[in-house]
């Protein structure tokens, strides 16, 4: 089986649309009452990493069956992470387990620097609370970070999950 660029389209593309289901299930389920929102953004955050996990999953598959080397489908699922989007302001990054960044939503002032000693203004280590928690199985980190944009951090919350086959960590969040 070739891969063909038309074939790994029909692919992302079910792959999106089962996203966008899941985030339109997951925003259905949500109440406006601040202390239920938390519950309904954490389940949100999960599902879309999950998600892009799965992407990277069937694009590793196709590096597995020939069709592609390590390095071209570590190069597609980049590009492909970088572009993915939810909802109005959802967003992925990856970092290696080393923590070099891979994907930061294009910011290629970060993308190739390796941030494992980064700090939020509370001074946790947030690189290596992500490396931590996705080696553990996945989970979430709260952090300070600021907003695409913007200069100053705000609360976040995000869900983190290890890549194994490309050594990524996957995550996405939400600002509180």
């Amino acid at each position: 089986m070739r891969f063909t660029v038309a074939r790994f389209a029909n692919i992302f593309l079910a792959l999106l649309l089962m996203s966008a289901f899941a985030a339109s299930s997951a925003a259905k389920e949500r109440v406006d009452v601040v202390s239920q929102r938390q519950p309904s953004e954490d389940k949100l955050i999960k599902s879309e990493v999950e998600t892009a996990v799965s992407m990277l999953q069937a694009i590793f598959a196709k590096h597995q069956e020939g069709e592609m080397s390590l390095a071209a489908a570590k190069k597609l699922g980049a590009d492909l992470l970088r572009e993915l989007r939810y909802g109005s302001e959802g967003y992925f990054w990856a970092d290696t387990t080393e923590g070099i960044n891979v994907v930061l939503y294009g910011r290629k002032d970060v993308e190739g620097k390796n941030r494992i000693d980064a700090k939020d203004q509370n001074g946790t280590l947030f690189i290596r609370e992500f490396l931590k928690t996705a080696k553990n199985g996945g989970g979430y980190v709260e952090y300070w970070f600021p907003k695409r944009g913007e200069s100053v951090a705000r609360p976040k919350r995000s869900y983190v999950l290890l890549f194994k086959p490309f050594g990524w960590i996957i995550g996405s969040g939400y600002y509180r």
